[in-house]
């Protein structure tokens, strides 16, 4: 498999602790097992989706939605 098979991205900066360098927009893997872990253990500030896409074919792999904030309940 050639190197940089999967870009994991997002429209926001992506950050997280297994990350190299927290704060980019995007970030290559070889492996996409590997690239969708980093992709689910991953946020972004502000929220914002994050996809794992396959280079050579453009298809999105893995989507990993916003996250939704809390709202606040009325009845409490």
């Amino acid at each position: 498999m050639a190197s940089a098979e999967f870009r994991v991205e997002s429209n926001h900066p992506i950050a997280g602790r297994f990350l190299p360098q927290p704060g980019a927009h995007e970030y290559f893997f070889s492996n996409r097992a590997l690239a969708v872990t980093m992709a689910a253990k991953s946020f972004t500030q502000p929220s914002g989706e994050i996809r794992v896409v396959h280079v050579p074919t453009g298809e999105v792999v893995f989507r990993k939605p916003p996250a939704r904030r809390a709202e606040w309940n009325e009845e409490l």
